[in-house]
């Protein structure tokens, strides 16, 4: 595999830094996000993350980091200067090589050329922009706060600034039409630089569109024409030079998203933030932590205990091998059989394979490995919970 920002194949250990404040919360959007009126203490939180990075360290020592991602809620609310200080606590806590991937999450309504410039004095070197539509009227049913043109300056800006830059779009939209999204995706491979994140719209119960739809006042397409869409969203991407490299992220070849990958792969990540969660291979074996999701208790936690985990459970074999077939079924490069058996302690049932190879829904691939069809593709989770059995 082509090296991009110390990716040579392998898991990696990776950061995630989690901004859980927004503008606003959108309607169909189920993450760990929140708005406050009044303004945010930057440096307070600043302080936290210093903290939670230096007892993720005194848990995880020795490590070379190969990507750090700020994730949220809208990181690019945050001030230049706490990016900075995030980045130098994870410098100062593990070994961090030249070429790490450093992305950071944003709106283009937080955008502007002096924050960007800061991001990037700070060591960000990718941007992945919440785009979501270019166009108004979509926008605005998104709840959405920038207009298309916003959009398009904040690409064209980010182009300009990082070394690496996504954007994501969201498909599947009530009434869209095939032709309407293919000019919409083609738009949008012009104006990418080397990836795209294309996500089908989906009703998550808890937000305002599962209750909207709830009340059959929301529909989204069925499952056939879901299908076509998504059929028609590879076949573009393909032919543009951006082929999918996981069930919704696309690709100029060595342009993949390093820390993406490293869940995927089933690496290594240390959860830091709100909401965050995380998974470390310890001596008795692979813990899933997840911290309290409210900020404010959150800062308190971690005052009081250095951390704001409220969960830290050892997962059983079973639970590790489940979690590694749902993540690598969805990669284009498949996963590793043998990888499989030592996580779980069992191997895949042969049978089961067998059947569906012969049904085209998986198919073998050099290095007893396994990957999803793209007619598998279109039904993974039946294809994962049959192989799981």
């Amino acid at each position: 595999m082509s090296a991009i920002n110390g990716d040579d194949g392998t898991p990696g250990f990776g950061i995630y830094v989690h901004w859980p404040f927004c503008a606003a919360k959108c309607p169909y959007c189920d993450f760990n996000s929140h708005v406050r009126h009044k303004p945010i203490n930057q440096s307070d939180y600043a302080d936290a993350f210093e903290r939670e990075i230096a007892h993720m360290a005194a848990r995880q020592p020795g490590k070379s980091v190969t990507s750090v991602f700020f994730g949220g809620g809208t990181p690019s609310l945050m001030e230049p200067e706490t990016v900075d200080r995030v980045l130098k606590a994870i410098r100062g806590a593990w070994t961090v090589e030249g070429d790490i991937e450093i992305t950071l999450e944003a709106n283009p309504t937080s955008v502007d050329a002096a924050r960007f410039e800061g991001y990037r004095k700070a060591g960000v070197n990718r941007v992945s922009l919440g785009v979501q539509s270019l166009d108004d009227e979509q926008l605005k049913f998104l709840g959405r706060l920038h207009s298309a043109d916003e959009a398009r300056k904040a690409i064209r800006l980010a182009r300009d600034l990082f070394p690496r830059m996504s954007f994501d779009l969201i498909y599947a939209r009530p009434s869209q039409t095939a032709e309407g999204w293919q000019r919409e995706l083609e738009e949008a491979i012009e104006l990418s630089a080397d990836h795209l994140s294309l996500y089908q719209l989906t009703i998550e119960q808890g937000t305002p569109f599962y209750d909207l739809h709830k009340r059959g006042k929301l529909s989204v397409p069925d499952a056939d024409r879901a299908a076509d869409l998504y059929e028609l969203t590879q076949d573009i991407t393909e032919a543009h030079g951006l082929p999918s490299y996981e069930i919704s992220n696309h690709a100029k070849p060595g342009y993949e998203s390093r820390h993406n990958l490293t869940y995927w792969r089933f690496g290594t990540w240390a959860g830091i933030g709100p909401g965050a969660h995380g998974r470390l291979d310890m001596n008795d074996g692979r813990h899933a932590l997840s911290n309290e999701r409210n900020p404010e208790k959150w800062l308190e936690r971690v005052s009081e205990h250095g951390h704001g985990a409220i969960a830290d459970d050892l997962l059983e074999h079973e639970d590790v091998g489940d979690e590694y077939l749902l993540m690598g079924l969805r990669l284009k490069e498949g996963l590793d059989l043998g990888r499989y058996e030592d996580f779980a302690g069992h191997y895949l049932d042969g049978g089961r394979i067998a059947d569906l190879i012969e049904y085209g829904m998986i198919e073998p691939m050099p290095g007893d490995r396994i990957r999803a069809t793209p007619q598998g593709a279109l039904v993974l989770d039946a294809v994962i919970a049959d192989l799981a059995g």
